[in-house]
Parts: C-alpha cells; structure tokens; sequence
C-alpha cells in the first residue's frame, strides 16, 4: 500500500496525541522511532499489537527506541485505550489523517466482502536521523515486539 520503503526520508510529520502534545518527527531526532498505525482504538487486534509492544516497552527502551502509536481515532478513544490497556508510550489522534496519508497507510481495504477505505495495518523503523530503517505491512499482532527488534 504505502510507497515509503527502507531508505527514504521518513514524512515530516506532526501530529496532537491523546493528551494534546503535538509530536513531529523532529522531536526524535537521536533516537530510533517506531510509528506503528493501526485501524482502530480497542479492537482485538489493535488491542494485541498494542499490548505486545507495552509488554516488551523496557526492550524498546533498553535499544533507544520510542513509540508512536497512529490511528484516526479521536483523543478521547485513544485516552480510554491507554487507560484500559496501561500503555506506555502516545497515541496520536489524527482524525485530519494528515500523519495517516503522509505515510500513504490509508487507501481501499476489503472485510467480509464489503470494500471500504481505511487504515491499512502498517509499522515503519525510523532511524536515529529521520530515515526509514525498515517498512513493516505483514504485522503479527501477537508477535510484533520481536518483528521489530529482531
């Protein structure tokens, strides 16, 4: 789906979390970035990738990695699925889906023979410099922790 891959300049993006902080990919410089964009706040499988990432939050933290987690969810939503969910790291609510459609995550998606637009299930690895490390689009939400720090 996105036409981002391993090399490219990652999207300047910037964007408001749960909390309203805005967030841009400036304020990671020096740090490895991992924005994981996900369909939808509190279903199963956003739950699980969610979760898989928090229960491995110290190996992210121990490899200077961060976290970003993306959805067009509002912050409301993103506020209950931290609270519920005790996650570690932000939730930017870009409901504008300008952090979404830099990153070219958004597009035609099919579910139970319906077709509709959405978020397509995508991570990318930015780099300590702001350059795509690596683009992953077959996420195992169960596994995802070891997808990354491999």
């Amino acid at each position: 789906m996105t036409t981002l891959k391993k090399g490219d300049k990652a999207p300047n993006f910037s964007g408001l979390d749960q909390n309203g902080t805005a967030h841009k990919l400036a304020d990671y410089t020096g740090k490895k970035l991992v924005v994981f964009f996900y369909p939808k706040a509190s279903t199963p499988g956003c739950t699980a990738e969610a979760c898989d990432l928090r229960d491995n939050y110290v190996r992210f933290q121990a490899n200077n990695y961060a976290i970003l987690g993306v959805s067009a969810d509002g912050a409301k939503a993103q506020s209950k699925f931290i609270e519920k969910n005790e996650l570690p790291f932000p939730l930017l609510a870009d409901e504008d889906k300008s952090v979404i459609e830099a990153f070219g995550v958004w597009g035609p998606k099919k579910f139970m023979g319906k077709e509709y637009d959405g978020i397509h299930r995508t991570t990318f690895i930015i780099d300590e410099n702001g350059i795509i490390d690596e683009v992953i689009e077959k996420v195992k939400t169960k596994e995802h922790a070891n997808q990354i720090l491999k």
